[in-house]
């Protein structure tokens, strides 16, 4: 008897990669029915969201999600008389094919059992069926048009074939895919495909390794009983298949629209000739991530050893005396020291490579949210339109996991807070669409990315008088511009009249920026009154490695992360002062800076009176929008460092991002910036500035 888990196992991968596939035809579906509705009357666009249908269909059809295979159906045909055009795109059209796409979300996620909302799905379902009753005859649209009757060349005969495909029993084994076969066919002509379950066994005697399923395949294509043969080429061995060919007949009215159309198109099919002269597909793989972590984490031990080779070879050289080097030794040196440039070139290259298999285009964030403006514009009665740029930018998966929330959070802020409504605008002297760009770009070794929209900006008014109500802000101060606007950002920070479910609530800006603190980016704001706001996220390109600048504590070595440290200066005694006892702040250009001495901090020996700033330096650090000075002894290089979880090598420490290995062999800690900045907050929270 096969092992029960591993049947669970292999039917559940079997499943994700269905559901991953359904994910991915939807979201092609989707964004082609966006453009569509935007003015997009390009074929392509009409075909390319047919095909993601016509997918979707078939594979349920394969793997025996009937629900959604019929629900598609019903889709596609509706489909195939917007792109054959006897029906015109219009927004009613589309908004219910968005709702359609909206249930087909909804069946594909609970395909493992989940409940989804039938009764909805079947009202969608009845809706689409209605709009088929609104496409007139062919007979009308002649009538309508004063077209004559479309006559076949004698010679063009559209034929039907009746296909029975039966795989062996080891089909699987060879690594053979019957979709690949379904795909090949659909590229002939029209497919539809009905599989047969009968020898499918029970459960408790399903071996995932066995092939139980066949297929009733009806192909209407103007081909020959061997063009369609020859797709079965690769697996004649593993599989018996039959072909019948019928004729079309006049009275097959679906069957004589299409050869009406391909007669039209000069008799061939548009999607047979694309196959013939298209581009080959490049082809890809699926990876699990851990087996990436795994293989980064053995690259990382290359550099570091790579590294600590080179600095063993330094050292030897700076500890020779140069003079008494024997000629045969300089040439020793030198050729190591070539090597060594060499390993160092392929260690990086082969780091770059591997950080690639991880990295995403950002599109595959971006392209939920044109679906989101599309739906909230509506709701809010205001007409937006979303322009993305930059969407190839790529970034570790890690990463773009993590920016879709603020993103989320940024551009619904837009849309409810930012964009006026038509009325306003037009008084404004504005045009009636407003525009929200989201943009993404590489710049200085980050990735920034930009939600801007041509609202109102923000209100530094009304947000002045709300942190002054809620002891944000003393009475007396006068902060400057970017510091109100900066208030957004705090925790249950608000100026909405009215709560909606859209927002208002004071939730969604400080999870942005904790959000993007978190995997060591930075959030800022810039506004101009009437004229709109841009919020800006700069990440870093990956977890894995950062670019840190190395400092001296005492006989410690200590990584600060590069994109968080905003300048360095040499310690003015005159510029501290030591506050309530213990808190010591620094003023720099008239801003008051909480110090942090980071022998103290980590509790390093030898601790030294207010006299040991003397010849330190003070590294000025961003968190959470707040600067923050660190005393150090002295600054060292600059490192792209290999970052180790101390947590799963060791335990986790407060105040510790995690570790790296130097050249020298030795382990330097990394500092956790948002930790420091909420320390600093807690120790100075008293503080003003004059």
């Amino acid at each position: 008897m096969p092992n029960t888990d591993m049947n669970d196992s292999s039917m559940n991968e079997i499943r994700q990669i269905f559901e991953t596939e359904c994910s991915d035809g939807l979201d092609v579906i989707e964004a082609g029915l966006l453009a569509l509705e935007g003015g997009d009357d390009n074929l392509d666009t009409v075909n390319d969201i047919f095909r993601g249908a016509h997918s979707i269909k078939g594979g349920a059809a394969t793997f025996g999600y009937t629900n959604i295979a019929e629900f598609t159906h019903v889709m596609e045909t509706l489909l195939d008389k917007v792109r054959s055009e006897e029906l015109a795109v219009s927004p009613p059209l589309v908004k219910i094919f968005l709702q359609a796409v909206d249930c087909l979300r909804s069946m594909v996620e609970t395909m493992d059992g989940g409940d989804y909302d039938i009764e909805r799905t079947e009202e969608i379902k009845t809706e689409l069926s209605s709009w088929l009753d609104k496409v007139p005859s062919s007979d009308e649209t002649d009538l309508e048009a004063g077209a004559e009757a479309v006559n076949l060349p004698a010679e063009f005969h559209a034929m039907a074939w009746d296909i029975s495909f039966v795989p062996a029993s080891s089909f699987l084994l060879s690594g053979n895919q019957p979709q690949h076969i379904f795909r090949a066919l659909a590229e002939l002509g029209e497919v539809v495909v009905t599989p047969n379950t009968s020898a499918m066994p029970e459960m408790s005697e399903f071996n995932p390794e066995e092939m139980y399923l066949s297929w009733d395949i009806e192909l209407i294509a103007d081909v020959d009983k061997k063009q369609i043969l020859e797709e079965f080429d690769w697996v004649e061995t593993e599989c018996k298949v039959e072909v019948t060919e019928r004729e079309v007949t006049p009275v097959d009215s679906e069957n004589q629209r299409i050869a009406d159309r391909r007669a039209m198109g000069g008799g061939t099919d548009r999607r047979q000739g694309s196959r013939r002269g298209g581009k080959k597909d490049a082809g890809s793989i699926r990876v699990d991530i851990e087996k990436i972590d795994a293989l980064l984490n053995l690259v990382g031990e290359m550099v570091i050893n790579q590294s600590m080779l080179n600095n063993q070879f330094n050292s030897r050289n700076h500890s020779e005396d140069g003079g008494s080097t024997k000629q045969v030794g300089v040439t020793a040196s030198a050729e190591l020291d070539q090597s060594l440039s060499l390993l160092e070139r392929t260690t990086r290259e082969l780091q770059e490579a591997v950080m690639k298999i991880r990295m995403l285009p950002v599109s595959t964030t971006f392209n939920r949210y044109p679906r989101l403006v599309y739906d909230l514009s509506s709701k809010l009665g205001k007409n937006v339109e979303l322009k993305i740029t930059g969407e190839n930018t790529e970034l570790d998966k890690t990463v773009l996991e993590k920016i879709g929330d603020p993103l989320l959070h940024l551009i619904r802020n837009s849309l409810d807070h930012g964009i006026e409504n038509p009325e306003e605008r037009v008084a404004a002297g504005k045009e009636e669409i407003g525009t929200i760009h989201l943009s993404a770009s590489h710049e200085g070794g980050s990735v920034v990315i930009r939600v801007t929209d041509d609202g109102a900006g923000l209100n530094t008014e009304k947000i002045l008088k709300k942190a002054i109500e809620k002891g944000l802000v003393e009475v007396d101060e006068r902060p400057s511009e970017q510091q109100i606007n900066d208030l957004v950002f705090h925790a249950g920070f608000s100026t909405a009249d009215v709560v909606t479910d859209v927002s208002g609530r004071g939730v969604g800006m400080d999870v942005v920026r904790n959000n993007i603190e978190d995997i060591g980016g930075r959030v800022e704001v810039h506004s101009e009154r009437g004229k709109g706001s841009t919020f800006q996220i700069t990440l870093p390109l990956t977890l894995a490695i950062l670019d840190g600048q190395l400092i001296q504590v005492g006989s410690e070595v200590y990584v600060i992360p590069l994109l968080s440290i905003v300048e360095t200066v040499q310690v003015d005694l005159e510029r501290i002062n030591v506050i309530s006892g213990s808190e010591t702040i620094y003023r720099l250009r008239g801003e008051v800076i909480p110090v942090v001495d980071m022998r103290t901090l980590y509790k390093i020996p030898e601790l030294d009176s207010l006299g040991s700033y003397e010849n330190k330096q003070l590294v000025i650090i961003e968190s959470e929008r707040r600067r923050i000075g660190l005393v150090v002894d002295a600054l060292l290089d600059q490192h792209q460092v290999v970052i180790k979880s101390l947590e799963t090598n060791y335990v986790k420490i407060s105040g510790i991002l995690g570790a790296t290995i130097l050249g020298d062999g030795t382990v330097s800690l990394i500092v956790d910036v948002t930790t420091l900045g909420e320390t600093a907050r807690e120790d100075t929270a008293g503080l003003t500035q004059h």
